[in-house]
Formats: C-alpha cells, sequence, structure tokens
C-alpha cells in the first residue's frame, strides 16, 4: 500500500494548493493508495483521504487521539503543546468540559439572536460593494462579515475589527512579522501558529476577560466568563485559548468559504441564476458552498493503540491525517463531486466541519447562518460579481484560503 516518498507529489507544501484544492493528486491518492504513507520534517505519517475512513477515524477518538501530538502536522515538545493547547486539542474527559462550557454561546437560541446583526452586517456591505462597482472581495465582503458577526457578539468595539482581522491573517503568514511584534516576548514556538498575533490575541482576550468579570454584558464573552462545568468556570488557560480559537475559527474559516463560493458562482452562473429563480435553495446551496470550499484541508490525529484502517496497520503513535479536501470530493460518495451543484442533496454530509463526532465544529451553526443570511441578502439585491483580475490564494497546506479577489459587482 506505500510508495516511496522520494515518488510522490508531496501533499505538504504550501505551494500546491497555490490554484485551489489539487483534485487530481487527491484523486489518485483515493483510486491508488487511500491511506498513503507520506512525510512531513522527515518523519512519516499516513494521509487518509476516502470519506468513509475519514468519517472512521473521527468518531473513534479512543483509537485517534486529538490530544496526543495535537492536530496539527508539526511535531511539538510536550512543552510546545502543554502551552498551546486548546479545545481541538483535547481528548475526554477534557473535551467534554471545555465543549459544555463553550456550548452555551452557539446553542439554537444564541444564533437565532446574532441572525439580525448579521443582516444588518451583510446588507451594507454588499450594497456598498455595489455602490463601488470594483472591489477586492476578500477586503469587502469575505473577511468584514465573519470577524465583523464574532467580534459584535464577542463584545469587542467595532473599531478593532480590522487589527483582529490582521492578527487572523498572521497566525497563516506572518512571514516578516518582527517576533517580539505586540509585546510579545514569549519564545515563539510557544505560541499557537508560532505566530506573534497569538500572543495579541491572548492578551487582548485577558483584558477582555477581565473588564467582562467586573461589568457584564449581553456579549459572548461574558457567556464565557459566567459559564460553569460541575460548579467550575474556564480557566485563565483555558479561556485564553477558547478565545483565541473563536476568533481564529470565526472568521478564517467562513471568509474562506464566503470567498471561495463567490468564486464558485462566478464560475459556474448558471447556478447564481438558479439560486435566484429559486431561493429555497438557499440551504442547500450553504451546504454545497461550504464542501465546495472545504476551509480547513487537514487536520492531524494520532493512534493511542495498534490498530488498522481499511486494512492498513496502523502501529501505536503513529500520525494520522485526515484530508477533508479530498473527502469531501469522494467519488464513491458524491455525483460528479467536482461539479458545483445547489441541487445536491445535502446527504450525505460534507465533513468540511470535521465529521459527526466529538470534535464537530461547535462553531458550524454560526457559520452556517453567516452564509445563509448573506445569500439572502443577494437574491434581495440582486447580487451579481464578475472576476476582474487574478487571485491570489493564501500560502498555506492547512486553510484553503483566497488573500485578494478582485471583482466587479453589480445590483440589478
Amino acid at each position: 500500500m506505500t510508495t516511496s516518498p522520494d515518488a510522490v507529489v508531496d501533499i505538504t507544501d504550501p505551494a500546491l494548493y497555490a490554484n485551489g484544492i489539487p483534485h487530481e493528486v487527491f484523486a489518485e491518492l483515493r483510486r491508488t493508495e487511500p491511506i498513503a504513507e507520506r512525510r512531513y520534517a522527515g518523519r512519516p505519517f499516513w494521509a487518509v483521504t476516502r470519506y468513509q475512513d475519514l468519517v472512521t477515524v473521527t468518531r473513534d477518538p479512543d483509537t485517534y487521539s486529538s490530544a496526543r501530538g495535537m492536530t496539527n502536522l508539526p511535531d511539538l515538545t510536550e512543552e510546545q503543546m502543554n502551552a498551546r493547547r486548546s479545545i481541538i486539542d483535547t481528548d475526554r474527559p477534557d473535551h467534554i468540559r471545555l465543549r459544555r462550557l463553550g456550548m452555551p454561546a452557539f446553542t439554537s437560541h444564541k444564533v437565532k439572536g446574532y441572525e439580525e446583526v448579521t443582516r444588518e452586517i451583510a446588507t451594507r456591505l454588499l450594497s456598498t460593494a455595489a455602490e463601488q462597482g470594483s472591489v477586492d472581495i476578500v477586503k469587502s465582503i469575505s473577511a468584514p462579515l465573519p470577524i465583523r458577526v464574532i467580534v459584535n457578539i464577542l463584545g469587542v468595539p467595532e473599531e478593532d475589527a480590522d487589527m483582529l482581522v490582521q492578527w487572523s491573517d498572521e497566525l497563516i503568514d506572518s512571514t516578516g512579522v518582527p517576533a517580539d511584534a505586540y509585546g510579545n516576548t514569549t519564545p515563539l514556538e510557544l505560541l499557537p501558529f508560532s505566530a506573534p498575533a497569538s500572543h495579541a490575541l491572548f492578551e487582548y482576550g485577558r483584558a477582555m476577560r477581565e473588564e467582562r468579570t467586573r461589568n457584564p454584558q449581553d456579549d459572548l464573552v461574558t457567556t464565557l466568563v459566567e459559564a460553569r462545568y460541575e460548579g467550575e468556570a474556564l480557566s485563565d488557560y483555558d479561556f485564553k485559548n477558547m478565545f483565541h480559537v473563536l476568533v481564529f475559527a470565526g472568521n478564517e474559516t467562513t471568509r474562506t468559504a464566503i470567498s471561495n463560493g463567490i468564486k464558485a458562482f462566478i464560475d459556474n452562473p448558471d447556478q447564481l441564476d438558479l439560486l435566484y429563480s429559486r431561493p429555497e435553495l438557499i440551504e442547500n446551496a450553504v451546504e454545497e458552498i461550504i464542501r465546495y470550499a472545504t476551509p480547513v484541508l487537514h487536520m492531524r490525529r494520532t493512534a493511542t493503540r495498534d490498530t488498522e484502517l481499511a486494512g492498513v496497520p496502523i502501529r501505536e503513535n503513529d500520525k494520522v491525517v485526515i484530508y477533508y479536501c479530498s473527502a469531501n470530493f469522494d467519488e464513491t460518495e458524491f455525483v460528479d463531486p467536482l461539479r458545483f451543484d445547489i441541487t445536491r442533496p445535502i446527504r450525505p454530509p460534507h465533513v468540511a466541519f470535521g465529521a459527526k463526532g466529538p470534535h464537530h465544529c461547535l462553531g458550524a451553526p454560526l457559520a452556517r447562518m453567516e452564509i445563509r443570511v448573506l445569500l439572502e441578502e443577494m437574491v434581495k439585491q440582486g447580487i451579481r460579481f464578475e472576476q476582474a483580475g487574478p487571485i491570489a490564494r493564501t500560502n498555506s497546506n492547512f486553510v484553503n484560503g483566497i488573500a485578494a479577489f478582485p471583482a466587479l459587482v453589480s445590483a440589478g
């Protein structure tokens, strides 16, 4: 089942994703080597590329741990893991505790309460973009919508939104940012993404917690401050990591879904026409956008025991990397998977939010609501897009991001 790592395409190379998901590479893996042995920084890992195999991994956290080795490709020291660990990098019972502390902020009632402000923001962004005519989609629509929503519901002042966008961008690519930026004195290897922006987010979250402890408000930070599990609140360490995850995941992933979704509508204008003629398809369109975009390309797990996956022996402590960007285009699960089709049935469900299992994305309801509201407002305003130049993609093997997207926008 294995191939010499020197004779194959390096699926960990960010350059491979310079034009988006390399579908041909992953299709070949699914066909010939679905549990493929590959290497990153000299150490082997198993690349899981088929839908059903990925689901098997996500639904068996006792065998495939998120805590042991954590969830990113690089191997970390114990000191690094202890400094960086968030809810994403935990197993039960710790994961259950953190999830239940975070859940009050994302109940269906809470998310419904966020819809009005989301609609106001989406309406304003789309009408402004249409008035300007020529815009960068990322700067004008897909970046400001989720970050303005998340800062609004967190309770962050709107004037700080651009600063949080910058920090979120630097988590993915901190090239040129000095190690001591934002007053950071922590060694970079002890910060998430090895980015000084993580220090900035930690400090910002810490200050907000102190302020909301003294002066509670009707916002998400206060909800997190007041949340209790078995009588215990979030520790300072858990709070700062939860705040960090909320800003990053609440901004970066939804932004990426929106950017790639708009690109898909530009490339498939018949689907935009269909959306406008049949707005009842909006819920379907939300799921297809998320599947097609697959904002997070992969996550890592580590085997806790000797086992077998699809006939391949997996040894204890082996790295097992699940590729959402492959599973969401598995031909055995999705008919004509490379086609962007807003009439596509929502079963089987995409795995862009981590598939069903204990680590299914806590903020998925919020992301779905934001995209749905944006589509509803696009339909109301009759928004049309036309690409006006080359797209610049994020230099990353982890997120399917778009950094710049020149386009013409009109309302009709």
